[in-house]
């Protein structure tokens, strides 16, 4: 088998460093950003009329059939909703607040209110249909003061709604016909406004936007606190969208098609694929599948129907679909048939998913199609490194894109990464204070990571993730230990057994670990292992001893105190989202589960040892 890579044409951008006498440095990139449009809705625009019959937006409906909106179509349509609005409460400062998920109808109503410069707000569906107490969104809702709230169905949002909004606020529900049991807010169907006359005064509206208009707030996912309202600007999102385009370079000569199902509460999803398909006159096929056993078939259905030409995932939906694919040839005939790149981001990619992707791409079109990552954050639209296809690894997170600029700054051995460029954000939606200490003395936004060279006398290979500064914590010994890094690598080692894993040890004599188990995987090492509790599987013996195998290979890897983990105890109980354990895209917020479960934490340190530890 050859493994070489099929011909894509993606673009390394070259750098240049300037190091100053205190151990800065200033990383900039020698590509300049060219010019980019005044705002989203302008480039919806260009592609309804110069290609006007090509799918901008697809979607299922009840049937099973795809609803399809032409970039004709979707034009229209989002000048009828524009219309809409402007007899409705919202204005830049009483903004559109989506409570429900992806949707033709709520890609539409964002972008007309984009049109007439009202920004909107996607937020968490976890918010409100997992939350009980309902404390993030009616933060979220507070700071919003929305004029406006869509929801795909009204009675999943009900309790949520009538926790959290004031009574004026108006719900606008997609699935007509249904009447409030719990609230009394006025309620409008999408059928008494999905069709409405096109008013002139959209155009007026519409000439007003320009670059610092606020398009969307997306919120963090509160894995340090609350959520934190982003302001995304229409020149961060169109700014970003050209960075992306001259480094995926093939975008300006073959239009994307797009399987996607990232949410849009977040940038990744929200930002970086949503751009990408709008920007480049791309066709964006909402998936209704998740990266979950459960839901994942209908992905499978989808990408059976529609060949993607670029693919974007997290590793977690990786792994699932490279277990499928290598069941059945012809799904994997028809997913690589037109592919050109692949693309993960959130979190690091596991070798052997890695592998088994290059060995089927091989396998069914004679060659590797390439993978990459970067690193973005919500702050910065959010695309901040890419890799190239040459120096592509789990952990490499590449060089600046066009019209970047990073600075690395000397921070306990390490070097903290902070960043500056037109797609940063303004600040935090009415947070002013919080806006001021997210950036430096010179402007620089503070991302709170650690970048590496991967040679610092060849720095045009680029960076790889060297954790996040706020993590690492030190031993009683004084020694630092890079919490990021030894998790990233935690995780590798003990894949596929392992989901995550919250680090113990600040100010304790070594390293411990609180391990939340892959279940399905567990599950599969014993017998009728889907017969048992959760809690009767991480105690089954055969589990345990698969644990203290893996555990005792790693720390034979150590160096020292700060890379082995000691001891871990398997927990049996799903981190929380009302007790802030972890956030809506399922990352961990490490201090409130140590907190949280102090008492495990306690029990990784007491001797004699718990017979529920593990250890090497």
């Amino acid at each position: 088998m050859t493994s070489e890579f099929h011909p894509v044409k993606v673009v390394s951008h070259p750098v240049s460093v300037e190091k100053r006498s205190n151990g800065e440095q200033i990383v900039h990139s020698q590509t300049p950003l060219v010019e980019y449009a005044r705002c989203l809705t302008d480039r919806v625009a260009y592609w309804a009329e110069k290609t006007p019959d090509t799918v901008c937006i697809a979607q299922r409906d009840s049937s099973g059939a795809w609803e399809e909106y032409t970039y004709s179509e979707t034009l229209t349509k989002v000048r009828e909703l524009a219309s809409w609005l402007l007899t409705q409460n919202v204005s830049p400062e009483r903004p559109i607040a989506f409570l429900c998920g992806n949707s033709v109808q709520h890609l539409l109503l964002a972008l007309a209110g984009s049109y007439i410069g009202v920004p909107h707000a996607p937020i968490s569906p976890a918010y409100s249909l997992i939350a009980t107490d309902y404390s993030k969104l009616k933060h979220v809702i507070d700071s919003l003061t929305p004029g406006l709230v869509i929801v795909d169905k009204l009675a999943p949002y009900e309790k949520a709604i009538a926790a959290t909004c004031e009574r004026d606020v108006t719900v606008a529900v997609m699935d007509d016909g249904v009447k409030a049991n719990l609230i009394s807010n006025p309620i409008i169907g999408f059928s008494k406004f999905w069709k409405m006359p096109i008013n002139a005064e959209i155009e007026k509206r519409n000439a007003e936007v320009n670059g610092d208009t606020v398009a969307k707030i997306l919120f963090t996912s509160g894995t340090t606190g609350m959520p934190k309202g982003v302001m995304n600007t229409q020149r961060m999102l169109c700014a970003n969208a050209v960075m992306i385009r001259e480094t995926m370079a093939f975008l300006k000569d073959e239009t994307p098609v797009m399987v996607d199902w990232l949410p849009w509460n977040h940038t990744f999803g929200g930002n970086h694929n949503v751009s990408i398909a709008l920007y480049n006159g791309g066709s964006l096929y909402l998936d209704d599948g998740k990266p979950t056993e459960t839901h994942f078939h209908k992905t499978l259905t989808n990408l059976a129907e529609v060949a993607p030409t670029v693919y974007f995932n997290v590793p977690k939906g990786f792994e699932l679909l490279v277990k499928k694919l290598q069941q059945d040839d012809v799904l994997a005939q028809q997913f690589f048939s037109r592919l050109r790149l692949m693309f993960f981001a959130a979190a690091g990619m596991a070798q052997h998913i890695w592998d088994a992707i290059d060995e089927l791409s091989i396998k069914h079109t004679g060659k590797k199609i390439p993978i990459v990552t970067g690193l973005g954050c919500t702050e910065t639209a959010p695309s901040v490194t890419f890799a190239s296809i040459e120096e592509s690894a789990s952990g490499v997170i590449g060089t600046p894109a066009p019209g970047i600029s990073i600075k690395l700054v000397p921070n306990e051995g390490k070097l903290e990464a902070r960043v500056k460029a037109v797609s940063v954000m303004p600040g935090y939606w009415r947070q002013p204070e919080l806006s001021q200490k997210a950036f430096d003395e010179e402007g620089f936004y503070c991302l709170g990571d650690a970048f590496a060279f991967l040679d610092e006398n060849t720095p045009n290979r680029g960076f790889r993730f060297d954790g996040r500064v706020s993590e690492d914590f030190k031993l009683d010994s004084g020694t630092w230990v890079s919490a990021g890094t030894l998790r990233s690598k935690f995780i590798s080692a003990f894949a596929p057994l392992a989901q995550d894993i919250v680090l113990c040890g600040s100010n304790r004599s070594d390293i411990t670990g609180l391990v939340f188990p892959d279940v399905n995987h567990c599950q599969a090492l014993i017998e009728n292992g889907v017969d048992l509790s959760v809690e009767e599987l991480v105690n089954h013996p055969t589990v345990r001893a698969a644990f203290e195998e893996k555990l005792k290979a790693f720390a034979a890897q150590g160096t020292g105190s700060s890379t082995v983990v000691q001891r871990i105890l398997l927990q049996h109980v799903a981190p929380s989202i009302d007790a802030h354990e972890v956030t809506d895209k399922g990352s961990l917020n490490l201090r409130n589960v140590q907190s949280h479960r102090a008492d495990q934490v306690e029990m990784l340190y007491q001797m004699p040892k718990s017979v529920s530890v593990i250890s090497v």
